[in-house]
């Protein structure tokens, strides 16, 4: 099978802009990898492709599903599988675009999700309150101990997870991470976009405000009617927390603003951290304009010799 090809950077980077013209350079369709993209209705906050950009590249894994649905990495995996087999099919390139490191790699490795069962899962945290962390760390340490030693013995939710892994598998959590230490150079041909730390920054500021001029406010009031506050994964996005606060009228618009600032470009360096350790990754340095600026250079490396 064909590597991938892959367009990968943090939040605010311009990849979307430069992506289009590379898809167009490359004849390729693009597969997004954006954990956030997939819910439908949430399209300011999450500088979604406009539907003239869908126009004029044909996106997938887009508005997966609605944001009160629950949605793992493991049905991520398994609809970009698809979308891909789909698009090798009709002889056109895929090209994955985005910033989750995480739905990056489920679409290129070979990375088992397991499941989660409520039913062991409401066990072990009845039991984890019953008799603390530690010895529910005890516990976990006897069954595996490479697992063991990678979670503090306070993270409960880490070491509940650990536990119910085991139980509905029958397989050592531990065991599951033996493929993240493995990144197969052939499965994928991968552009990286970097930044001097004060560029990122003035692009996350300078998205923050197109965001807000662009009506997030009036989207986030509209998902909030609809009852985004009981929704797990959306309740928490970025911006949309600290703007569903703001309209609840715990925060001043300005603080929910600096505080959507702020925990964006905490997620670029979280995101760049993730990257960084993929050595199949080439990296472009570009400036304030962002990841347009080497759009050519980028699709040249694409393109291979």
């Amino acid at each position: 099978m064909e590597p991938f090809l892959a367009l990968v950077g943090p939040t605010a980077s311009g990849k979307t802009g430069a992506a289009l013209r590379i898809a167009e350079a490359l004849g390729a369709e693009i597969l997004s990898v954006d954990s956030m993209l997939v819910y439908r209705g949430m399209d300011v906050g999450t500088a979604k492709p406009t539907a003239s950009e869908r126009g004029r590249v044909p996106h997938h894994l887009v508005d997966l599903v609605e944001p009160s649905q629950p949605f793992s990495v493991a049905a991520f995996q398994a609809a970009a599988r698809r979308a891909a087999e789909d698009v090798r099919r009709r002889g056109k390139t895929p090209l994955l675009v985005g910033g989750s490191g995480l739905y990056f790699r489920a679409v290129v490795d070979d990375l088992e999700f397991p499941g989660t069962e409520a039913g062991v899962r409401g066990t072990l945290e009845g039991e984890a309150t019953a008799i603390g962390p530690d010895r529910m760390h005890r516990r976990l340490a006897e069954l595996d101990p490479v697992a063991a030693s990678k979670i503090e013995p306070g993270n409960v939710r880490r070491t509940v997870r650990a536990l119910e892994v085991a139980a509905i598998t029958g397989r050592t959590f531990s065991s599951f991470a033996a493929a993240w230490e493995r990144y197969g150079p052939e499965r994928v041909r991968a552009a990286g976009v970097r930044f001097a730390t004060q560029d990122l920054a003035a692009r996350v500021d300078a998205r923050v405000q197109e965001m807000l001029a662009a009506g997030w406010v009036s989207e986030v009031e509209v998902l909030v009617a609809r009852g985004l506050g009981g929704w797990l994964t959306a309740s928490q996005a970025i911006g949309y927390a600290e703007l569903a606060r703001h309209l609840a009228g715990e925060l001043t618009l300005e603080d929910a603003v600096q505080q959507t600032v702020k925990r964006t470009r905490t997620l670029a360096r979280r995101q760049m951290a993730w990257f960084r350790r993929d050595p199949r990754i080439r990296w472009f340095d570009v400036g304030v304009d962002g990841a347009l600026e080497a759009k050519d250079r980028i699709a040249a490396y694409l393109e291979g010799p």
